[in-house]
This record gives C-alpha cells, structure tokens and sequence, in this order.
C-alpha cells in the first residue's frame, strides 16, 4: 500500500471519529440525566475516559510500543466502539447507571490512550515517507479536521437532539468507530516494533519539546479563565450563556481558518519562540477581556485568540515530528497527550474556587498575565538557542524520506543535544 493511500484511510477514519465525537457530544449528557436523573452523572464518561490517561506513563509503557500498524489501532478502535455502545444499550435495557458509566468512560480512556498516540505516529511516519516535513502537515490537517468538527458536531447535534435522535446518536457515534476501524485495518506498520523510553526520561533529550510543553501546558492550566470565567461573568451579568457561546463560536471559525497559517508559518520561523509567542498573544488576548468584556470585543479577541492557539500547538507538534521518530517519537506524542490532559483537568478542577475569590474578569486578567510571562521566559531561552544554532533543521525531515527505520532513528539520535 503506498503511503499517501495509507494516510487518506487514517484521515478519513480520524475525521468521521472526531465529526461524530462532537456530535454525540450533545446528546450524551441529556440522555445520562433522562436514565439516571443524576446531574453528578452528566460527565462521568468524560471524567473517568481521562483517568487511564493521565495514568498513561506507568500502565502504558510496555502496551505502547505494539499500536504502530493499522491492525493494532484498529483493535483498539474496536474497544473504544464497544465503550461507547455500552451506553445506549444500557439505555435502551433500562440498566443505565453509574457503574456502566465509569466503566465505559474507563475502558474509553484506556483504549483512546493507547490508540492516540500510536495513531499519530504512524500519520508522521507516513509523512515522512511521502516527503520533506510532511510529518508535521499531516498532523496539522489532523487537527484541522478536529477543529472544523468543533463547529459543526454541535450543531448537528443539536438539531439531532431536538428530533428526538439523542440514543440513536450514541448508536451512531459508535458504528462510526467500527467505521473507523475497518479504514485503518488494510494500514501496514511502518517499523518493527520500537522500543518504549519513559517519557521523562526521553524528554530531557529534547530541551525544545520540553520548553513547548511548558508553554502548552500553561495554557491548558489557564484555560479555565477564559471558558469557565466567560460563563460566569454572563450569568453575574444577567446574560447567561451569552458571553461564553459568543467567544467559543468566534474562537471555533478562527481555529478553523487559522489552521492553513501554520504550515507556511513554522516553515520561516524559529519553531519554539513561534509557540511561545503565540501563546503569549493568547494571554494578551485573556487580559484584554478581563479589562473590557464587551460582546464585540470579546467575539475578536476570541477569534484572534483562536488563531494564535492553532499556530502555538501546531510549532509545538512541529518540534517534535522534526526532531524524533520511531519509539521516540511515539513516546513524545504520548508525553504531550498526558500534558494536556494532566493541565487542562487541574485546571477545570481549581478554576472554580479561583474564579469564587477573584471574581471572573480579575480571573481573567490572572491568567493571562501569567501565561504571558511564562511564554516571555521560554520565549527569550528558545530564541538564544535559536541564535547559537538551530537545532531541529528541515534537512533532518529530508533525510527521514530516504532512510529506512532504523537509519532514520540513528541519525536523529546524532542530532540530540
């Protein structure tokens, strides 16, 4: 199967998980608190899917290494689809509850956080065989699709529940990871089966990958000023819901036509002060609404926000698909999952006693300051590195085209710091 072939089934598979992902996305909680009553029970899915992940670099190691073909990523789509059709055939067998929930959420997790990472690396891998940098491209048009699903599924959604289709949807989201599954299944391995380094100890040969996780990780932690601070400073001012659906619908149509900036983008610019200083126009962004929480203001600067998070995570993806492959590279995706999850879930789970003291627009102005000076901090440390020497050149890419697995693996080693 040629390359290209293998990377249009992937895709496809990806994109129609994650369209129906958002999807279902509405339905699931209406029909948890239809069955249960229970509106503790509404997340308990999302909550408990990300267990298994944030736990992913103990368990997952040695599991790890075996999801690198397409038969291995199906299987476990397989298991994801079985996760997910546990809901609405408890559902529909009137046996929904809390049990059924935490074991589905955890069995989604585990399989998500298994498949995730060794999806990805067989995209970049591929990419590699296709051409110079195409690992990196590949992976933002992944992402594109993930966001474009963004702002469509709950739309979709949405008039699909109002039809009275919110089990069937549940039904659906999980053919289409059957779906899925049976796209991925022809995809051979582009390794043998690579060895698994722990993630702490392969990312200390990374310095960049290492500053863009801090930097990613930052944003992720703060990311509760913006959403959750948006939501109470509408229902504060008698607007509930007003202000947070008008900087998610603005920050959703900017991810999606930011998206195609970012390849042309880290091609002229120094990668780790690209993410950094995306970022940091994130944080100036946060401020800016925290000062004048307008709704206009608020539906541009959430727009210009959303652009500059595309670039900022797209330069972070980028530093790692440009300097590692095979195991490594496999471990570093991995890494980063746990980064964003471990961030995003701490910060869901202080933002509200934050937001309590400080109030929503002073929540707001915190957050962004602090995630601008640590984009500043990591910002000017990438740069001098950048001056003194690149150290993740293009030519590393063009290399990887022409060298088999093993050649390709040898001579990133040669180019670690």
């Amino acid at each position: 199967m040629s390359p290209r072939r293998a990377v249009t089934l992937l895709l496809s598979g990806i994109a129609l998980t994650d369209l129906m992902f958002r999807v279902a996305q509405v339905a699931l909680p209406l029909v948890v608190l239809t069955e249960t009553g229970s509106v503790a029970a509404t997340g308990l899915v999302g909550g408990a899917a990300g267990v298994p992940v944030l736990l992913s670099p103990w368990w997952a190691r040695r599991v790890r290494p075996w999801v690198r073909g397409g038969r291995s990523i199906a299987l476990c789509y397989l298991g994801e689809a079985a996760a997910l059709g546990a809901v609405p055939l408890a559902a529909a067998t009137y046996t929904l509850g809390w049990p059924v929930l935490l074991a589905a959420g955890l069995a989604l997790g585990a399989f998500e956080a298994l498949d995730g990472p060794g999806r990805d690396a067989l995209v970049a891998d591929l990419g590699d065989r296709i051409g110079p940098d195409r690992a990196f491209g590949l992976l933002t048009l992944r992402d594109f699709f993930r966001r474009t699903a963004m702002v469509a599924g709950p739309a979709l959604g949405g008039l699909a529940v109002a039809a009275g289709h919110g089990l069937a949807l549940l039904w659906l989201e999980a053919g289409c990871v059957l779906v899925a599954a049976g796209l991925a299944l022809p995809v051979p391995s582009t390794t043998v089966r690579p060895e698994s380094p722990a993630i702490l100890a392969t990312v200390r040969r990374y310095p960049e990958v290492l500053g863009g996780w801090v930097v990613r990780g930052t944003g992720c932690l703060m990311w509760f000023g913006f959403t959750l601070g948006l939501a109470v400073l509408g229902a504060q001012t008698g607007r509930p819901g007003v202000y947070v659906a008008t900087a998610m619908t603005a920050y959703g149509v900017g991810a999606v036509l930011g998206t195609p900036l970012a390849l042309p983008l880290l091609r002229r610019l120094p990668v780790l002060p690209a993410a950094a200083g995306a970022w940091l126009v994130t944080g100036g962004c946060w401020v800016a609404i925290g000062l004048v929480p307008r709704l206009g203001l608020i539906a541009v600067v959430s727009f210009g926000s959303a652009v500059a998070v595309v670039v900022g995570n797209a330069a972070v993806t980028a530093l790692i698909t440009r300097s590692s492959a095979g195991g490594e590279r496999r471990t570093l995706l991995a890494g980063q999952a746990v980064v964003i999850n471990a961030a995003s879930s701490l910060g869901l789970l202080v933002g509200g006693p934050v937001i309590g003291v400080l109030g929503p627009q002073r929540t707001l102005v915190v957050t962004g300051t602090l995630t601008a000076v640590v984009c500043v901090l990591v910002g000017k440390r990438g740069l001098l590195r950048h001056l003194e020497g690149p150290k993740l050149p293009l030519r590393g890419a063009k290399l990887a085209t022409s060298a088999g697995p093993q050649k390709r693996e040898a001579m990133v080693a040669a180019r670690e710091p």
